[in-house]
């Protein structure tokens, strides 16, 4: 308290980036969608460590137009990565992203 008997603000430390905000904020966007997550944590579980979208599509029984945009969102995070081979794109996820995410959460992701 001050010499009037009213409370002192205390700074609590810097702010974040505002660019890196923005950038951990589409992170977690990208995440709030069960349909997502379920994406993600089939491209996690993925013998080879890469999916078809095919078989994601028969995976989560979405259309394969809506697993392509929800692909796409996630690739627009950071968390995922893929490429087309002849019709389909394949998707592989990001270890490094996501250990990432388990950081800024205080736990790893596949823990939750």
């Amino acid at each position: 308290m001050d010499s009037g008997g009213h409370k002192r603000c205390v700074p609590l430390g810097q702010g974040m980036d505002p660019a890196e905000a923005r950038r951990i904020a589409e992170i977690f966007k990208a995440l709030s969608s069960p349909v997502r997550l379920e994406l993600l944590r089939l491209l996690q579980l993925a013998p080879s460590g890469e999916s078809c979208v095919c078989d994601l599509v028969d995976s989560v029984g979405l259309s394969q137009g809506t697993v392509s945009h929800h692909l796409r969102v996630l690739a627009e995070a950071g968390l995922v990565r893929g490429e087309r081979r002849g019709t389909w794109g394949w998707y592989v996820a990001i270890p490094e992203r996501l250990e990432e995410v388990g950081r800024l959460l205080g736990q790893p992701i596949g823990s939750m």
